[in-house]
């Protein structure tokens, strides 16, 4: 049976909900098991050479600077914030489209490739610079070139494609948009709260689509005589949509119930930390190494019910006050093992264990590709390997080891939150806070990973080892 990728959750708060009147954007990237996550920092630059993507080659254009989280192998981002605080998150959702296309693929009709949603995510911060730009600039670049190919490593189309739903957000208001195909519909946000998961949301209130949309929900059953209800009409009707929609319901409870006292960075951590705790469903039974149910903090489970870990987690403020950094606090691999750490957008650089493993560069695309191995340099892998040794079955004991662990990390995130630099005057002094957070977060993980019984440098997980000679 073929696992589809059906996790991520994103998620945006608008200043009317929020306790400072900023925009709080937040999103868990949800990717198979021991994928790894570095983040990339790239400086505006001015338009180039072509860009030879996984599958297509698209023409640069100007860039503005942003910092993204990428899977090792992608030139594209799951996540990522510019220079004009637009920040971007995507999904995989499900379509008759995207199914047409993969019966298609199964019948020997060889599909042209198109561009993965990571792509988008990428092109939409490099070309936008409000939420509105940025959607045109994915919808343009969509209608050109479609959506398709594997976007998993070493799966091919048939396994590792999907369509893709986007949140984009700026300091004023963000946008829902969501595709089939080469066909998609949008729908502004202004006021409250709202989430996506791995599921079509915009039914009969879209404020902009595609020009061709009524056309194609005709071309696959939806009656002329009927207002177009776009998620009854493109959702792929075999793939279940439980282990989404639970999650972004429960995203949208957890953002409803903290909006009277105003929503901020520590409310979106908690959301995405969430193991559905302190409901019916949750408490003090959940066990990372055997995860009952696919919760906003992804975990994999061994029989391989869930289709693998958060691997990186990015919770940004978007304030109209460009006096003030932005910060992006960035976490890699679970949220509930790992630390926040706080990554200023106007820094000059970014240290070099947070953008490890590098971009491999000779191909983007992830049949290429193995997963990589354990690396203790990579602040990617060292919260990966202590997410291994706080779950190890064979101690038994992963709920009191997730309170150490929050225990440690809150205190630091706590401090880290107090003492953030106010200038946006000084990149220099911004890359050398986050680079004191990081060694203290890597101290930390160092020192845990021994209480708990692990070597920092050797995996815990075999999967992770380099093979034996």
């Amino acid at each position: 049976m073929i696992i589809r990728p059906w996790s991520c959750d994103s998620f945006v708060a608008l200043p009317d909900t929020t306790r400072n009147g900023s925009v709080v954007f937040g999103k868990n990237s949800d990717r198979p098991a021991g994928e790894a996550q570095p983040l990339r920092r790239h400086p505006a630059h001015a338009a180039g050479a072509p860009l030879h993507l996984a599958y297509v080659t698209v023409d640069d254009a100007p860039a503005y600077a942003h910092i993204g989280s990428a899977p090792f192998w992608c030139w594209g981002y799951e996540i990522g914030v510019n220079e004009h605080r637009v920040a971007i998150g995507n999904e995989a959702v499900f379509t008759r489209p995207w199914a047409a296309a993969v019966a298609r693929e199964k019948a020997g009709d060889t599909q042209a490739a198109g561009l993965l949603g990571m792509e988008l995510v990428r092109l939409g911060l490099e070309r936008g610079g409000t939420a509105r730009e940025a959607l045109s600039v994915i919808t343009g670049l969509l209608e050109r070139h479609g959506q398709w190919g594997s976007a998993i490593v070493g799966a091919p189309h048939v396994e590792g494609a999907y369509d893709n739903s986007f949140l984009i957000a700026d300091p004023r208001e963000a946008w829902v948009l969501e595709t089939m195909g080469r066909d998609w519909a949008a729908r502004r946000l202004t006021h409250g709260s709202d989430s996506i998961s791995n599921e079509l949301t915009i039914r009969t209130d879209a404020d902009l689509t595609s020009a061709g949309l009524r056309d194609a929900a005709a071309g696959h059953g939806w009656p002329a005589d009927r207002p177009l209800d776009i998620a009854d009409a493109f959702t792929d009707p075999h793939t279940p949509l439980q282990v989404s929609h639970i999650r972004r319901r429960r995203s949208h409870q957890l953002l409803t119930d903290a909006a009277p006292h105003g929503i901020d960075v520590d409310t979106a951590k908690r959301v995405l930390r969430d193991h559905l705790e302190d409901s019916f469903l949750g408490g003090p039974s959940f066990d990372a190494a055997r995860p009952d149910f696919h919760t906003l903090c992804m975990h994999e489970h061994p029989s391989g019910f869930t289709w693998g870990n958060t691997a990186a987690s990015l919770v940004v403020e978007l304030s109209t006050d460009t006096s003030r950094p932005t910060t992006l606090w960035w976490c890699p691999v679970t949220p509930c093992t790992g630390a926040y750490l706080p990554i200023t957008l106007e820094a000059d650089a970014l240290p070099d264990p947070l953008t490890l493993p590098t971009a491999p560069g000779a191909t983007w695309d992830p049949r290429d590709h193995r997963q990589p191995q354990h690396d203790p340099a990579s602040v990617w892998w060292r919260f990966q390997h202590l997410l291994d040794a706080a779950k190890d079955p064979a101690s038994r004991d992963f709920a009191a080891r997730a309170a150490r662990l929050r225990a440690v990390f809150d205190e630091l995130e706590t401090r880290w939150s107090h003492t953030l630099p106010t200038s946006v005057d000084a990149p220099a002094e911004l890359a050398d806070f986050t680079r004191d957070c990081l060694a203290e977060a890597s101290a930390a993980a160092t020192r845990l990973a021994h209480e708990f019984g692990a070597d920092p440098g050797t995996a815990v997980d075999p999967r992770w080892a380099p093979p034996t000679t």
